[in-house]
């Protein structure tokens, strides 16, 4: 009996090894990388928009994901999970680019529909400076989703960005109503979020925008004092995502938005590029 238990532990053991290569060719040697954000509309602005399109330009091809609800906490998301609430709009853009929606997913089906490369988390804004709030839920939506993921996910930790100067969020009070306090805060918090471990990159679209407000676009990043505006804002944060996944020079992509100038993709592929040089320090653009 114990050499039959033996010889079937062995047998798992093997089928096991199988089942993850097969996986492995299912994922990560097709060429596609696949993204999946935990968000809400600052996921939307960051990865639903352009990114696909700055892939696409050197040949590389995406399947990008967004678990969406406006202005969604990680508590909510928490909450979500415990509940196996459907309560998601699953905004998904295949690998020929197209964007369907689905309403009513749960975290849990859109987790088990691919075998997900990165796996995004964010605060909500308002709070995305706070690190108490982050670390109260954080921990336990990667717990949640590391259990339904294949081991080789990796997960990355969206920086989001502060507010227009002159914006009116209620949330602004939060910081003062200042835009330095508020991208300073949000800063140290993603810092010390990554520094906790669990994440294999930081996406720092936050300092990527507070890098190009410095330049001649100024404080106009955003359609509302908050969300991005939808060219050259989305395009900075998009940029930021690719330099970071794809471990590429974004000022080298030929990708322009058409709405986008010259000089309006140059300011934002170098915001991007100095953010993931420097993710938690402004760096002033000269142009």
């Amino acid at each position: 009996m114990k050499k039959l238990f033996s010889c079937l532990l062995a047998i798992f053991a093997f089928s096991q090894v199988l089942f993850a290569q097969d996986n492995k060719t299912a994922s990560t040697e097709d060429g596609i990388i696949k993204v999946l954000a935990i968000g809400n509309s600052f996921s939307e602005d960051g990865i639903e928009n352009y990114l696909y399109e700055l892939a696409a330009a050197t040949d590389k091809k995406m399947i990008i994901g967004n678990l969406y609800i406006p202005g969604a906490p990680l508590e909510l998301h928490v909450k979500n999970t415990i509940a196996d609430k459907a309560a998601y709009n699953y905004r998904k853009i295949d690998v020929t680019g197209k964007k369907n929606v689905t309403k009513d997913v749960s975290i849990a089906q859109a987790l088990a529909e691919e075998h997900w490369d990165y796996i995004s988390f964010q605060q909500a804004s308002p709070t995305s400076g706070q690190y108490e709030t982050i670390i109260a839920s954080l921990p336990d939506l990667m717990k949640y989703v590391r259990e339904r993921v294949p081991a080789d996910t990796k997960f990355v930790y969206h920086q989001t960005w502060a507010y227009q100067q002159d914006s009116k969020h209620a949330g602004f009070a939060n910081y003062q109503n200042n835009q330095s306090i508020m991208y300073n805060s949000i800063a140290a918090a993603s810092k010390k979020v990554f520094q906790g471990g669990g994440f294999t990159y930081l996406i720092p679209a936050g300092t990527a925008v507070q890098n190009a407000r410095t330049s001649s676009l100024g404080d106009h990043l955003t359609r509302d004092g908050y969300h991005l505006q939808l060219d050259y804002g989305r395009v900075t944060a998009a940029c930021t995502w690719y330099e970071k996944l794809f471990k590429e020079d974004v000022r080298k992509n030929t990708y322009k938005p058409e709405k986008v100038t010259d000089q309006q993709a140059t300011i934002a592929k170098l915001a991007a590029h100095l953010a993931c040089k420097k993710p938690y320090k402004v760096s002033k653009i000269k142009l």
